[in-house]
């Protein structure tokens, strides 16, 4: 049994803990049926409903008749894998992203190879202000200095070294800040998007949650459309890249009045 959570006064498992019960399920096998999940967790089906279509709309699970799927995702290349490839150019858009962070100001920054490249020169420039973040490289990089940090909970995704889930969304709902800087698998003229739903529901909370909203990607992902849909072009502020866009995506970008930062060779 998995269901040794937070309960109630009635002595019932809380929303959040019976929605990260749910996804612990669909790790241990492949379909989970309403009727059993009812009875397991002593709540009503129409409960239960409420609870997969809430995971199913941050594409955290695949609703099915009667139930609900663990979500296909196929290859994701691993964080080692990503570090190794374009370093310099990562380096030099996380530097210019860097940059445009002000004193005292809040961010969300999630999990990935370029933002490990922005949380290494925030450290460097020794810039105070509050980060959360479901990445631990970029929490273990920024809490060394003079940043707060704030490390969301949830299911431990080890090949990312980050965290994703149900209750990593809810954590991030609780804050407003000043601004999110975010990677993406893919930026297309239909917006940015991720290879795994679980990454993609972070950063859409993200976007949801800052007043100024960044991606930091470099152009060998231009014209590049995910599995997940992670924002549309209307909800960024900001695009840090190393190469100007071409063609339709620059006038997608251009459209929604996305700032384009081009990060230039180092001098």
């Amino acid at each position: 049994m998995l269901d040794n959570g937070p309960r109630t006064a009635g002595g019932k498992l809380r929303k959040s803990e019976r929605r990260r019960q749910i996804l612990l399920e669909l790790k241990l096998r492949p379909h989970v049926r309403i009727s059993a999940l009812s009875e397991r967790f002593n709540v009503s089906p129409e409960t239960l409903r409420r609870d997969l279509d809430a995971l199913a709309k941050d594409r955290l699970i695949d609703r099915a008749h009667g139930g609900a799927s663990a979500p296909s995702q196929g290859h994701y290349p691993s964080l080692d894998e990503r570090k190794s490839a374009r370093v310099e150019e990562r380096a030099r858009i996380a530097r210019i992203a860097a940059a445009s962070v002000q004193e005292g100001e809040t961010l969300m920054i999630d999990s990935g190879s370029t933002t490990i490249e922005l949380a290494k020169a925030l450290a460097f420039r020794g810039v105070a202000c509050t980060v959360i973040t479901n990445s631990l490289p970029v929490a273990m990089t920024l809490g060394h200095g003079v940043a707060n940090v704030m490390l969301c909970p949830g299911e431990y995704q080890s090949a990312e070294g980050a965290v994703i889930g149900t209750e990593t969304l809810e954590f991030l709902r609780n804050f407003r800040v000043d601004r999110c800087m975010i990677g993406a698998s893919g930026v297309s003229e239909e917006g940015i998007s991720e290879t795994v739903r679980g990454f993609a529901a972070v950063k859409r909370e993200m976007l949801r949650r800052a007043r100024v909203r960044a991606v930091l990607i470099d152009s060998e992902k231009f014209a590049i459309a995910g599995l997940a849909r992670a924002g549309a072009m209307q909800d960024l502020s900001t695009l840090f890249t190393d190469a100007r866009p071409k063609g339709t995506l620059l006038a997608a970008l251009e459209a929604a009045q996305v700032e384009i930062c081009v990060a230039g060779p180092a001098g």
